[in-house]
């Protein structure tokens, strides 16, 4: 099976992902709770939301390498490649839209989308 496929989508998702929290909290999170101007509640709320995407993004990879690792049915790599690959999918359309294409994340994500399709390609429908 193409299970390296998965494993290794799973690794650059992830890998990207921890990236990413790092640079959203440093450029993001930090400057926008420097402000004075916001309130208690949402003070504690902005960095759920700006992290969100890196949960999400983290927490995908490390199912793609997990469902590669197990010995689990098609059905399971199926919804898990189904479920991790529309969220990298958002990601390369939303990165490369917002950035103009000039930011790595949305390539690597992209590079993610064609091993988890690949991975995905032995199962029988």
């Amino acid at each position: 099976m193409q299970s390296w496929a998965l494993a290794a989508a799973g690794v650059i998702g992830a890998g990207v992902a921890v990236i990413h929290g790092v640079l959203t909290q440093r450029l993001m999170v930090r400057p926008v709770l420097a402000g004075d101007g916001l309130s208690r509640p949402i003070r504690r709320l902005v960095p759920a939301l700006l992290q969100f995407s890196t949960y999400n993004w983290l927490l995908g990879g490390v199912a793609l390498v997990a469902v590669a690792a197990a010995p689990v049915g098609p059905q399971a790599r199926l919804a898990v490649g189904l479920l991790v690959g529309s969220s990298y999918l958002f990601a390369v359309v939303g990165n490369c839209w917002a950035t103009r294409g000039r930011h790595p994340g949305w390539a690597l994500y992209a590079v993610s989308l064609i091993l988890i399709a690949y991975g995905l390609a032995e199962i029988p429908a």
